[in-house]
């Protein structure tokens, strides 16, 4: 399932640096604004408890991890959405994730140049905010001019609540809001939902900070939790220094008496990973035999056909039921057969909505 997480912000905030940490694929990283161009793309894997477990029970002869891809965007500056430095480019790499990553500089060191001159994450986040509705509002003006006369005089339902929406957005871009503040019904999030509108986009506000700040955050990242309590949006704070010498660590055991050494329990980057994944709104389904364990993607309230089409078309077409297991049951007892004469497998069929963590085994025939 191929859903990325766009990482954005103004240059010299930490983007590249951070996705370095993130990925093998290593982003070019300099003092200077422009340094990443094409945007760079990584496949990541997402850090899951769980199916280490799953391997230890099992004992299988291949793992397969979960993963979720990130791309490092171009960095943006003030005029973007008017093609200002990089900006359509940008722009366009946005338009094609499905959530955002938005990386703010939350530390002072005179050292790195700020394109702005000062540290002031609030002013960061609004010039990227600014741009981002600036080309939403000229996207949904151009649709209203296109679509919304037509609409309103013809007697399609569905072409009149989709410029119903637009205007709704437009009037929310004109004060300077974005499009996900506003609020739809079902119907009016059907009507839309093929817009691709910037702003639309859920959003992780991730707060670049110094050594000191990696444990407890600082004034900067409560700036930030308080200028986007209203957003509904999570924000991190994360030290993209501190997680690049972490990765040039090459043992867990060097890796985890740093992080016991700076007072943290885990590397900032596994809980971005995770945070991402959820940001996305994807959750994991196991699959366990000896041959190979292994975490399946699926969105959030997929029916078990669906979910078992993430394995193989064949899977979904061809759908009779689903064998059900619980991830803690699995645990509890040990494995599938002792799970079975426990009564502790379910055999679901069409309908059933797939949970994060079932262990699962689909019966089909094609």
């Amino acid at each position: 399932m191929s859903l990325q997480c766009g990482i954005v912000g103004l240059p010299n905030v930490g983007k590249s640096t951070l996705f370095n940490c993130l990925s093998n694929a290593k982003a070019q990283s300099a003092n200077f604004p422009f340094c990443t161009i094409e945007p760079n793309v990584g496949v990541i894997t997402v850090p899951d408890d769980r199916l280490n477990k799953l391997v230890e029970i099992v004992n299988p002869q291949n793992t397969q991890p979960a993963v979720v891809e990130i791309v490092d965007i171009a960095g943006l500056v003030k005029g973007a959405s008017k093609g200002e430095g990089l900006g359509n480019k940008f722009l366009s790499n946005i338009r094609e994730t499905d959530a955002i990553i938005h990386v703010l500089r939350c530390f002072d060191d005179d050292n790195i140049i700020h394109v702005d001159g000062s540290v002031d994450p609030i002013r960061d986040k609004e010039i990227i905010d600014i741009e981002l509705q600036l080309k939403d509002l000229e996207t949904v003006e151009n649709r209203l001019q296109k679509d919304g006369k037509r609409a309103m005089t013809g007697k399609d339902a569905n072409a009149k609540r989709f410029v119903e929406v637009l205007e709704m957005y437009k009037a929310a871009l004109e004060q300077g809001l974005s499009v996900r503040t506003v609020e739809l019904d079902d119907l009016q999030q059907e009507a839309v939902k093929d817009m691709q509108l910037l702003t639309n986009k859920p959003v992780l506000y991730v707060c670049n900070v110094d050594e000191g700040s990696v444990v407890n955050g600082n004034k900067y990242v409560d700036v930030v939790r308080e200028a986007v309590k209203d957003e509904g949006a999570q924000v991190l704070f994360i030290g993209a220094g501190i997680e690049s010498d972490i990765a040039e660590l090459e043992t867990y055991e060097e890796k985890q008496m740093f992080l016991e050494d700076i007072g943290l329990k885990e590397a900032g980057v596994n809980k971005l990973i995770r945070t991402a994944y959820y940001l996305l709104n994807l959750q994991t389904y196991f699959t366990a035999g000896v041959k190979e364990v292994r975490a399946w993607t699926f969105k959030k309230g997929m029916k078990a056909p669906q979910t078992a089409g993430v394995i193989h078309t064949d899977f979904e077409k061809g759908f009779i039921r689903a064998e059900v297991i619980k991830y803690e049951d699995f645990v509890h007892y040990g494995s599938e057969a002792k799970c079975k004469e426990a009564g502790k497998m379910a055999v679901e069929g069409k309908e059933y909505v797939v949970q994060d963590g079932d262990m699962m085994n689909f019966r089909f025939n094609v």
